[in-house]
């Protein structure tokens, strides 16, 4: 996936230097997320979602201008650049524009480790949002729930220059949580908590919803 993103990223760059760029830098941005709630011990919502957005900077000189498009087929990447430069060129001056010059560049990165590679399907998340839910229902005093919820989300990110860098890492979370209410005397109440976490070790129980 990286391969393919720096080589989209690349051309790119070398597409803006032919029309007329002196330096460039592109981006990539993806995400994913998935969500389930579950109320009242029936099934009320599952959703998913996907996005990219490319995102290409230019600079002329001292000018510069930014384009981005969600459209990532062969043609849109083709006109892009050309595009940016002609934007850039009706920019006004900033001479405090550019980009790190390469021996500022990082070459190596560490690892961050928050990235969960595997992706829940949907029957995991509608039993963590009927777990929590029942985890809530549980405690003493509760009589009502506004619904559990199960959530996955994923971001990564890509960035390339023209000066030679190339980086990209992608991150994860996992959510579960419950808006429980109950009648105190006459008035109700209600306490949204809520437990997250990078990777999928985040199961609700009883002990971990607070009654009050």
């Amino acid at each position: 996936m990286a391969n393919t993103q720096q080589d989209t990223l690349d051309r790119l760059i070398r597409a803006a230097r032919a029309a007329g760029a002196d330096a460039a830098d592109a981006l990539i941005v993806g995400s994913v997320s998935a969500a389930v709630s579950y109320r009242l011990g029936k099934l009320e919502d599952v959703e998913r979602s996907e996005s990219s957005d490319l995102g290409l900077r230019v600079f002329v000189g001292e000018r510069v201008a930014f384009v981005s498009s969600t459209d990532l087929s062969s043609r849109a990447l083709d006109e892009l650049p050309e595009r940016a430069v002609a934007m850039a060129k009706l920019a006004p001056e900033d001479k405090y524009a550019g980009l790190a010059p390469a021996d500022r560049l990082a070459r190596s990165f560490p690892a961050l480790d928050i990235e969960d590679s595997l992706e829940p399907p949907p029957d995991l998340l509608i039993e963590r949002a009927r777990a929590v839910e029942g985890a809530a229902m549980a405690v003493p005093g509760i009589t009502n729930s506004e619904g559990g919820g199960a959530s996955f989300g994923r971001s990564a990110i890509a960035l390339a220059t023209s000066e030679g860098f190339f980086g990209s890492y992608a991150g994860t979370s996992h959510s579960v949580g419950i808006t429980k209410a109950r009648a105190r005397g006459t008035r109700a109440t209600s306490n949204p908590p809520k437990k997250s976490a990078a990777a999928q070790d985040i199961a609700p129980s009883r002990a971990s919803i607070p009654a009050r």
